[in-house]
């Protein structure tokens, strides 16, 4: 992919604030992640500010209208009066762009839109006392924000020494403004290139709204009674890159899911994707960990009507069937595998291997023979 186009650069700066991850921003929009933190970077993380035409220059159409009518043969005082400009604003626009008989509406107004990028210096260069001041306070480790309330107690009544804790930031983060040298980012509580955004990352710990404790699961899934209890977790490898893997209590048996994403809609959809493959007896119930991934459990549900049961944290053993597959799937993926290269066919060549392999836990019986005679049996 060539450079970016401007709404592909508006849709990095959408998703990175909503907090994305920009090895997911990369897949979205089919570009290297190196493309993704260059443009992140330039700005320090900070998303700039959008441009808009001011409403006193010429439109789009009405360029359009001047070389329409400049081919029609018109006049500059009829298009000007056409237009509701002035006949020297007219004059200017046709001679600044080739002339009469070169003019073109598109080459006009790119040319325009290039012109107008007139970098307007920011407060704290506009105000040299300010700025020593706020410089002083950041090398004595006072945060932005620690200085925007002291000098709004300091200087009530001085509006050239007022600036916001957010401006201090974007000051600091965005060197192409000129104010502040780079090392007093060090001078922060947590220095960082770049600003991060105030929502909590896709993907963030916190609490699972609606989701169901692993203590109301039925007895009989505890006791493995009966079929079509599964138990799920997240396999991972390199940064941002992971598979599903989904257990059968009873047989053993394994389904890999590629996820191209850990973003909960993602995974619920390839997860549904799965399980509604599977005959309607062997879709009861998911014990999964506390992972963020699966905040979208009530989705899963309603697409598969598949209980979600939620164990309890930091204690992995109450999925000990998923824990065990997972230790065997190192075999095959070690710690640093890249998943993204990994196609779903591939996993269910794994997962295959793995169904056909004795197990001692089942008498010796293969997961794949476990699970066909489950399925003759209540058929």
């Amino acid at each position: 992919m060539g450079r970016l186009t401007v709404p592909a650069r508006a849709d990095i700066w959408i998703r990175h604030q909503r907090g994305e991850v920009q090895a997911a921003i990369a897949r979205a929009l089919q570009v290297s992640h190196v493309t993704i933190s260059k443009t992140l970077q330039r700005t320090g993380g900070i998303a700039p500010p959008p441009r808009r035409r001011a409403p006193r220059v010429l439109r789009t159409e009405e360029r359009e209208e001047i070389s329409r009518g400049l081919a029609a043969g018109q006049s500059l005082r009829s298009l000007a009066a056409q237009l509701g400009r002035a006949p020297s604003t007219i004059s200017r626009e046709i001679r600044r762009h080739g002339g009469p008989g070169a003019y073109r509406a598109s080459v006009a107004d790119a040319a325009a839109w290039r012109r107008a990028r007139r970098p307007k210096r920011c407060w704290l260069a506009r105000q040299p006392r300010l700025c020593r001041v706020v410089t002083r306070l950041l090398t004595r480790a006072w945060s932005p924000e620690q200085i925007a309330a002291w000098l709004r107690r300091t200087y009530p009544d001085t509006q050239t020494m007022q600036v916001s804790h957010e401006t201090i930031y974007r000051t600091l983060y965005v060197q192409s403004r000129g104010v502040f040298k780079r090392e007093l980012l060090r001078h922060l509580r947590r220095p960082r290139s770049r600003r991060r955004p105030r929502v909590p990352p896709v993907g963030a710990t916190g609490p699972l709204a609606e989701a169901v404790s692993i203590a109301a699961r039925p007895a009989s899934v505890q006791a493995r009674a009966v079929p079509g209890h599964w138990e799920g977790d997240l396999l991972t490898g390199t940064i941002h890159s992971q598979i599903a893997t989904l257990v059968e209590r009873q047989s053993r048996y394994v389904m890999l899911v590629r996820l191209p994403t850990k973003e909960a809609p993602e995974v619920a959809r390839a997860l549904a994707r799965h399980v509604r493959t599977l005959p309607r007896t062997l879709r009861r119930s998911l014990t999964w960990d506390r992972g963020r991934e699966l905040a979208a459990h009530r989705a899963f549900t309603i697409a598969t009507d598949v209980q979600v049961y939620f164990c309890d944290p930091h204690s992995p053993w109450q999925r000990g069937s998923n824990e065990n597959t997972n230790g065997l799937l190192r075999q095959y993926f070690p710690r640093g595998t890249d998943f993204t290269t990994i196609s779903q066919a591939a996993l269910n060549r794994v997962a295959r291997e793995l169904n056909e392999r004795p197990r001692k836990t089942l008498k010796w019986q293969t997961p794949a023979d476990m699970l066909a005679s489950i399925v003759a049996s209540t058929s």
